[in-house]
């Protein structure tokens, strides 16, 4: 068969070849039944979900073979498919359990209620796999509940503090000696970013996906690859097109390394910003405002889906800009009251009438 340079495949599809490359060393720590499984999901699941399932079942299968007489007597390689019908609800229970505090290879890990419900639905689904292919007889996984989730705060940024961090990238005044080095380099390409972010409520994946090909700056949109590898138009205001014009006329004066030709944005070595980056870009600006917020580029998702529907008050809308499949995810989100709008009931809300007021309607 003819090779095919990696250079010549596009950021997506490199992507998606290097996370098939990482489930396949994940594997290698895996029962060899357990292969079957991801097969099986190849058109329901993504190549980055697959990754994150593989690692909670290495997690689950190391705690079955540590904790449990029964399970340590072979190596977990060694593990056949009919091991899943003598696992029982306890054992998934007390697997719960472990999860909130544990120790492995010398580090200390714990999850929250969030933590452990997804390794729970990670360990339902490669249960219900099997049980419904009709491999196993049992389904102890269907019989554990998952974990009551309490409401968290949304975290977000005021309008004054977007003020506060845009004017900050513009002029960089708060910077270290050590970071303003860089600054005049990247100050164009952070301002550009943080405005897309801000004005379009884009993942920081699908940022650092963007292709200078996929701006289409006389229609006001990009193209984006969304969760799941779905393409998505979507559409900015002003602010967000005069931020990417001044960029890529930047950009036209860069030459990138073989293989980055149509990265948008681009590192300090001219090849195609990595999500790490970008994630410590945003931090580094975001850690300057006088807030105690911790703002991560998801919290800026959250500032733009909060703004748009203080804006349309359509959740709709929302929900379509941000790539929610379930409307019901954008709603718990975003279509709380407000504190704009509690502090205006609040002011046109009188215990007794004013009696200026009262004599005034006597007259009528």
């Amino acid at each position: 068969m003819p090779s095919t340079d990696s250079k010549s495949l596009s950021y997506h599809e490199n992507l998606k070849n290097r996370n098939i490359l990482k489930l396949r060393e994940l594997l290698k720590k895996l029962p060899p039944f357990c292969a079957e499984y991801f097969i099986g999901k190849n058109d329901v699941i993504s190549s980055r979900t697959k990754i994150a399932y593989a690692y909670d079942l290495i997690v689950f299968f190391e705690y079955l073979h540590d904790s449990d007489e029964k399970f340590s007597k072979c190596d977990i390689k060694d593990y056949k498919i009919d091991i899943l019908d003598t696992i029982t609800r306890n054992d998934i229970l007390f697997y719960m359990e472990y999860l909130s505090y544990y120790e492995k290879d010398g580090k200390i890990f714990s999850n929250d209620e969030r933590g452990k419900a997804r390794k729970l639905a990670s360990l339902k689904s490669f249960y219900h796999y099997y049980f419904i292919n009709e491999l196993v007889k049992t389904n102890p996984a269907d019989l554990v509940p998952m974990p009551k989730l309490h409401e968290k705060e949304i975290i977000r940024l005021d309008v004054n503090e977007v003020v506060d961090l845009l004017d900050l990238v513009e002029n960089g005044n708060k910077l270290t000696k050590g970071e303003k080095r860089f600054f005049d380099k990247n100050a164009t390409r952070d301002f550009t970013i943080l405005t897309v972010m801000l004005g379009t409520g884009i993942r920081v994946s699908e940022c650092v996906g963007l292709n200078v090909s996929d701006v289409d700056l006389d229609e006001f949109r990009f193209k984006v690859r969304r969760k799941g590898g779905k393409e998505a138009v979507i559409y900015f205001g002003d602010e967000v097109c005069d931020a990417l014009s001044n960029y890529m006329e930047l950009r036209e004066t860069i030459v990138p390394l073989e293989g980055n030709e149509d990265a948008l944005f681009l590192s300090l070595q001219n090849k195609r910003m990595s999500v790490r980056a970008m994630e410590n870009m945003v931090s580094k600006y975001t850690g300057k405002l006088n807030t105690l917020k911790h703002i991560t580029p998801h919290k800026l998702r959250s500032t733009f889906g909060t703004n748009l529907y203080r804006e349309t008050n359509d959740i709709y809308l929302v929900a379509d800009f941000l790539g929610h499949k379930d409307v019901n995810t954008t709603r718990k989100h975003y279509a709380s009251i407000s504190d704009d709008t509690r502090r205006k009931a609040i002011m046109n809300f009188k215990l007794r009438e004013d009696p200026d007021k009262t004599s005034e309607n006597d007259k009528k």
